[in-house]
């Protein structure tokens, strides 16, 4: 999507001399340098940026910020790049700051099951250095994606519904702010009543109020036994029904995932898969040996009751990585199923008691365009996306596209829900920030980014709406 980028003057002769003095061969310009840094996995235009810095300490973050201080050029962090709504795209202007260098796993904590990491440590990466540690860190967003981004964007994923997203797992942050101070929020406590809630401040914040430089992060221990398992399912109603009955009656799975019967058939074609062309919920458990059998055959009960057949077992480690890549593989498999298309994705969350009527009157939306829509999503916790498949440049299929989400996310705000999950704001969706939240609380959100970035320099246009978009 066309984005309204505004005109900027090139970076001043003194900023990029300084700038290649403090980095050397890590400031650059080159375009390549500059493409890779200026799309993500959004539907929206690419915007290059005015130059790429690779920082590799909190230290020269901060060097990076008083010079742009000075220069009044703006910074846009930069991760993995994995985002989905736009929100390391530099619209007006600027320098992206890539932290994927600072990549330092700082501390491990065994006995307080926590870890010290600096912003651009991934989280397969965490967990492979965890490995013989009996422990290991649950959020599963399905990219590889950098810690520092997740706890930008609030993510979550697939583990969300037993172990909690961004927000319940980050115990404390290091942020350098747009005067280039250092704050550092949280302990490693695991509870607390001293002052502001700084640390959640930050986490969702998307760049806009700081760059999280360090993260000191909840980890959990290995469950004892794992299992996983696909059950197919006659329609999506006895689906989502299955799903919210297996919460309502406190099931602790640790994942529930949906996927309608095209997102099976282009998960089929990609990852050489034979399920059942239906719709299908996956389903992982977790706990002892004792634990997961019982859980397992409860959901298996509930699941039979409402029609669901042909259950298949994953026990073995390999099959169950297998079958959950597989899931992680359905938005790339899906893009496959229109060539050349990119994915408008929509990323709604309401409460598990209306999700049943949020996706019966979503599927009623999708008969009524041309376009392929794909289903899936973290049910588990009320959260599914549609993978909207488009040609960018045909004006009919992002009119079509635009008018689905503008129906799912009314529906998803009127139903009590949020407009995102898991993804963010970004530049996609600021439309409706006015909307859930409300016109004051939009305004209280301006007064925090005014104080805490008084002259716009963070991740300009990101978040919040234009001042003339309603509130």
């Amino acid at each position: 999507m066309t984005l309204p980028i505004t005109p900027h003057p090139p970076l001043p002769d003194t900023l990029i001399e300084a700038l290649q003095t403090r980095f050397g061969s890590r400031f650059s310009r080159g375009e390549s340098i500059r493409v890779q840094h200026g799309r993500d996995e959004s539907i929206h235009t690419p915007i290059l940026p005015d130059a790429v810095v690779f920082a590799e300490s909190t230290e020269e973050v901060v060097a990076l910020v008083q010079l742009a201080r000075v220069h009044g050029v703006q910074l846009i962090p930069f991760g993995a790049g994995s985002s989905v709504e736009g929100h390391i795209l530099p619209i007006h202007g600027g320098i992206s700051v890539d932290l994927s260098g600072m990549n330092r796993i700082l501390a491990v904590h065994n006995d307080d099951l926590d870890v010290v990491v600096e912003a651009g440590v991934t989280r397969i990466q965490l967990n492979t250095a965890l490995r013989d540690t009996g422990l290991f860190f649950p959020i599963d967003p399905g990219a590889d994606a950098s810690l520092g981004g997740m706890a930008a964007t609030r993510a979550s994923g697939t583990n969300a519904v037993r172990y909690g997203t961004m927000r319940e797992n980050v115990l404390g942050l290091t942020v350098v702010l747009a005067d280039g101070s250092v704050v550092r929020t949280g302990t490693r406590a695991r509870k607390s009543s001293a002052g502001y809630d700084l640390t959640r401040l930050f986490i969702g914040s998307e760049g806009t109020l700081g760059i999280i430089t360090e993260l000191s992060i909840r980890l959990h221990p290995v469950p004892e036994a794992m299992s996983a398992a696909v059950c197919a399912f006659p329609d999506v109603d006895a689906a989502v029904r299955t799903v919210i009955q297996t919460i309502q009656l406190g099931v602790p799975v640790a994942r529930i995932e949906l996927l309608d019967t095209l997102s099976i058939a282009a998960v089929n074609r990609h990852s050489q898969t034979t399920l059942n062309e239906t719709p299908t919920l996956f389903f992982e458990f977790h706990g002892s040996e004792a634990a997961v059998a019982e859980q397992a055959a409860l959901v298996q009960d509930i699941a039979t009751e409402l029609g669901g057949r042909d259950f298949a077992w994953a026990t073995r480690t390999e099959d169950r990585n297998r079958l959950w890549r597989a899931r992680h593989d359905a938005y790339f498999a899906c893009l496959q199923l229109k060539p050349g298309a990119r994915a408008f994705p929509t990323d709604v969350c309401v409460p598990i008691s209306r999700l049943a009527e949020a996706i019966a009157e979503t599927n009623e939306d999708i008969a009524q365009v041309s376009i392929p829509v794909a289903l899936f999503g973290h049910v588990g916790d009320g959260n599914f996306h549609l993978v909207v498949l488009v040609d960018p440049d045909n004006p009919r299929d992002l009119a079509e596209a635009e008018w689905l989400n503008e129906r799912v996310v009314g529906r998803a705000l009127v139903m009590d829900g949020t407009c995102t999950g898991e993804h963010g704001i970004g530049i996609g969706k600021a439309k409706f920030l006015v909307r859930e939240h409300g016109a004051e609380a939009v305004a209280v959100m301006r007064t925090l980014k005014a104080a805490l970035d008084p002259d716009n320099l963070l991740n300009p246009g990101k978040i919040l709406p234009p001042l003339n978009a309603g509130d």
